[in-house]
């Protein structure tokens, strides 16, 4: 928790103007992170229900490359 409490001592040292951009870039970062969590999730989802799809004797020479 060390980097928690540091980033707090450096935020109460900012100016009301410069906090709503650090606010905005804290919402872009949990943004990011969910739709990265998103497409995770898609891919493991699907990667199910390709296999059969992907993995058969006709395009087996294909694993290879």
């Amino acid at each position: 928790m060390l980097v928690k409490e540091l980033i707090k001592k450096e935020i109460d040292k900012l100016p009301e103007d410069i906090l709503a951009e650090v606010f905005d870039f804290i919402q872009f970062l949990e943004s990011k992170r969910e739709r990265n969590l998103l497409v995770r999730s898609s891919q493991e989802l699907s990667t199910k229900s390709f296999k059969r799809v992907w993995d058969n004797e006709e395009d087996a020479i294909y694993d290879t490359l």
